[in-house]
C-alpha cells in the first residue's frame, strides 16, 4: 500500500508477491478463468443469435410482422451485448501493467453496465410500440410468427443453458444468461399470442404479451443494472458482510482492533481487501499474514487481500477515523 510505514515496507514487498501467487494460483476457478472458460459459450451465443437475427429480418419483411422485426432488433442487442461481454472477458485476462495495476478485469463491470443499460432502452422503445399498437392494431402473420418464434425459443433456450452454470460466479457471466433467457421468454410470449390470434382474432393480445414479457425482462435487468453501479462505485460485494469480514479479522490472534478496512470488486468476479491490524505484540511474521489471507478467500471470496500490521497503538494512524477515506 501507499502508505505503508517504513518499518514493514520489506513485509509489504513479500506479501505483494505472495498475494499476486495466491490471486493467480488458489483463485483461479473463481476469479481468473471463470470468464475465459465460457468463450466457447460466447462464440456459439454470437453466431446463433446473428443468424437468427437475419431469419427474422428476412421472415418479418415477408410477412409484413413488425412483431417479428421488433423480435429481430431485440436479438440483435443481445449480439452486441455479448460481444461487449465477452471483449470484456478477454481483456479481464490481461496481465497488469505498470498504468493499470489491477489489469484490466474492471471493464467487466463496465460491460455489465453497458448491457443492462442497453437492454433496458431496448425494453423501453418495444414497450412504446406496444403500447401504441392498442390504439392502432396492426395485422399479425400469426403463423409465420409462431414458427419464427418457435425457433427462437429453441436457439435462446440453448444459448441460457451454456450460460446457466456461471451466473453467480461472475456479473458478465449472469448478464449473458439474463440476455438469453430473456429473449427465450419473449419468443415463448410471441409463440402463445401469434396462437391465440389466430384463433380468436385478437389483434391486442400482440402488444399485451409484449408489455408483459417486458417488465419480466425489467424486472431481472434492474438487478443487474443495480449490482453493476454499485460495483463501478466500489461497493462492498453483495452477498458480503463488512461486519462479519471486521469480526473475523479483529477474532486473529494478536489484533487488538483493526481499522481502514475496504472490501471492493475489482472485476465482476474478482474481490479485493485492504485493512489496517492493530497488533501491539509485534509483527506476527509472513506466515500469518499468509494463513490469514486464505482463510479470506476460503471464508468470503477474497482473493487479493493486502494487509498492513501497525505495532504501536499510540502512534495515531491518519487513516484510523470511519470518516476518512
Amino acid at each position: 500500500m501507499a502508505h505503508a510505514h517504513d518499518h514493514q515496507d520489506g513485509h509489504d514487498h513479500d506479501h505483494a508477491r505472495h498475494d499476486h501467487d495466491e490471486h493467480n494460483h488458489h483463485g483461479g476457478h473463481g476469479h481468473v478463468h471463470a470468464p475465459a472458460s465460457f468463450g466457447n459459450a460466447f462464440a456459439v451465443g454470437i453466431a446463433l443469435n446473428a443468424g437468427f437475427v437475419v431469419l427474422e429480418v428476412v421472415y418479418g419483411l415477408l410477412s409484413n410482422s413488425v412483431a417479428l422485426l421488433a423480435d429481430a432488433g431485440h436479438n440483435m442487442s443481445d449480439v452486441l451485448g455479448l460481444g461487449v461481454a465477452w471483449s470484456a472477458a478477454l481483456l479481464a485476462k490481461r496481465a497488469p501493467t505498470q498504468r493499470f495495476t489491477y489489469g484490466l478485469g474492471g471493464t467487466s463491470i463496465l460491460a455489465a453496465l453497458f448491457n443492462a443499460s442497453f437492454l433496458l432502452v431496448i425494453i423501453g422503445g418495444l414497450s412504446w410500440e406496444a403500447i401504441g399498437r392498442f390504439w392502432n392494431p396492426q395485422p399479425v402473420a400469426g403463423k409465420t410468427v409462431m414458427i419464427v418464434a418457435g425457433v427462437g425459443i429453441v436457439i435462446n433456450g440453448v444459448c441460457a443453458w451454456l450460460f446457466a452454470s456461471g451466473r453467480k460466479g461472475d456479473l458478465n457471466i449472469r448478464g449473458a444468461f439474463m440476455h438469453m433467457a430473456a429473449d427465450a421468454l419473449v419468443s415463448a410470449g410471441v409463440v402463445i399470442a401469434g396462437l391465440v390470434i389466430v384463433l380468436t382474432g385478437w389483434l391486442w393480445l400482440d402488444p399485451a404479451v409484449s408489455l408483459f414479457v417486458n417488465a419480466i425482462i425489467i424486472w431481472g435487468t434492474w438487478g443487474l443494472l443495480r449490482d453493476s453501479v454499485t460495483m463501478s462505485l466500489s461497493a462492498v460485494p453483495s452477498g458480503l458482510e463488512s461486519q462479519q469480514v471486521a469480526a473475523f479479522l479483529s477474532a486473529a490472534s494478536g489484533v487488538q482492533e483493526i481499522h481502514d478496512l475496504h472490501i471492493w470488486s475489482m472485476s465482476t468476479a474478482a474481490t479485493a481487501l485492504t485493512a489496517h491490524l492493530v497488533m501491539p505484540g509485534g509483527h506476527p511474521g509472513d506466515s500469518f499474514l499468509v494463513d490469514l489471507c486464505e482463510k479470506l478467500e476460503q471464508r468470503f471470496g477474497i482473493g487479493h487481500a493486502t494487509l498492513q500490521v501497525e505495532t504501536d497503538p499510540h502512534t495515531a494512524c491518519p487513516l484510523e477515523p470511519d470518516h476518512v477515506v
